[in-house]
């Protein structure tokens, strides 16, 4: 498996890896039609925009056949206006590689870029009902806020986690890794 910045090129597997990934995720958290409306093709689009931004930073994990297994991005939304600080905007694995360390070498890539930027405080959003929120908190996140929030006309909890030291997040991360 290799850990790496990600090329348009992978949009397609990035996308894939997105749809099938909230299909799962949010499977008894968000209405089924919403779910059933997602598409490849939408969300290969979004991510040739998020490959393509500036100061926004996409990582995928691929198997051994190349193909896109998981990803990370992140970088400073807009709307965060305080300094020092980033934002993990996404981390997804498709289901059959969770529990592998996957999850843990992408934020260690992600939060490496982020540290070179300047970045010592890092923020990621999580619907309440996600179990993800556990292995933001094994790496030492903790609950900010939490805000509501509307998608396919449901109102949910969204919390806000936050990381106030990397540092510790990138030593718990590090792994052994291969050359990227």
């Amino acid at each position: 498996m290799i850990i790496r910045e990600a090329k348009l090129s992978d949009a397609k597997g990035i996308a894939k890896v997105h749809v099938d990934s909230w299909k799962n995720t949010y499977k008894n958290i968000l209405p089924t039609e919403y779910l059933e409306k997602l598409s490849y093709e939408q969300r290969t689009e979004l991510w040739v925009r998020n490959i393509s931004k500036v100061d926004h930073y996409v990582f995928v994990a691929e198997n051994n056949n190349g193909e896109v297994i998981g990803f990370t991005d992140g970088g400073k939304r807009a709307e965060n206006e305080i300094e020092g600080s980033g934002d993990l905007t996404s981390i997804y694995i498709l289901d059959q590689f969770q529990g592998q360390g996957i999850g843990s070498k992408l934020v260690n890539k992600l939060f490496t870029k982020l540290k070179a930027l300047g970045y010592e405080k890092i923020f990621v959003e999580v619907l309440e009902d996600n179990q993800s929120k556990r292995f933001y908190k094994r790496l030492g996140a903790r609950l900010e806020k939490t805000e509501k929030i509307n998608i396919g006309n449901q109102d949910l909890d969204l919390l806000i986690y936050v990381w106030s030291n990397i540092d510790p997040v990138l030593y718990q991360t590090r792994g052994k890794r291969k050359a990227d």
